[in-house]
């Protein structure tokens, strides 16, 4: 097994530190150049496989935050193939990140393996340098779809883990039955 070494950056560590001290629980990464929302893992379980599905435990919770996405937005839920990102109309404009090309390094994989963080990246759109005039476009197609993911944050479990006294507790692991990843309170 080949693991490569990488140089972080010094503004890849403030957010990796930043990322690490505040219990965020669900995130965003926008790119452009297609129309598709993807979630983890990025890196393929086999690193020589170039697409291959690699899910993670909590594969069920991705596909419905990334389908709250695509779903509420005009163009990755429109069912025409003659557009940029037609390749994934069949698969409701999502698909698992490794599956579509394997990277090592992501913010997705970092933040779902090292904090409580869940994160989709989200390809706003063709272009991936859109030219100025195609922002406002751009920005009106994602509103509705980024306040529709935003909202996502207030599915599943939540409240406050405390002591017999009502003390809240740092740190204390939350274990789903059936999904081995445990997140910690913050």
């Amino acid at each position: 097994f080949f693991s490569p070494v990488f140089q972080v950056a010094p503004e890849t560590k403030a957010v990796m530190k930043w990322l690490r001290s505040i219990p965020f629980v669900l995130s965003a990464s926008l790119h452009g150049g297609e129309l598709v929302v993807t979630y983890p893992y990025d890196y393929s379980r086999h690193p020589m496989e170039e697409k291959m599905f690699s899910p993670t435990p909590d594969e069920k919770v991705f596909k419905m935050l990334a389908k709250a996405y695509a779903d509420a937005h005009p163009v990755i839920s429109d069912r025409s193939e003659l557009r940029c990102g037609g390749n994934f109309v069949k698969r409701g404009g999502i698909i698992n990140g490794a599956e579509w090309y394997s990277f090592t390094g992501g913010m997705a994989d970092f933040n779902y393996l090292h904090t409580n963080c869940f994160e989709v990246t989200i390809e706003v759109g063709c272009e991936k340098f859109p030219l100025e005039e195609e922002l406002f476009t751009i920005w009106h197609e994602n509103k509705g779809a980024l306040l529709n993911y935003m909202e996502m944050v207030h599915r599943g479990i939540k409240g406050i883990v405390s002591d017999k006294f009502g003390n809240p507790i740092k740190n204390a692991r939350i274990s789903v039955r059936g999904i081995q990843h445990d997140v910690t309170t913050g």
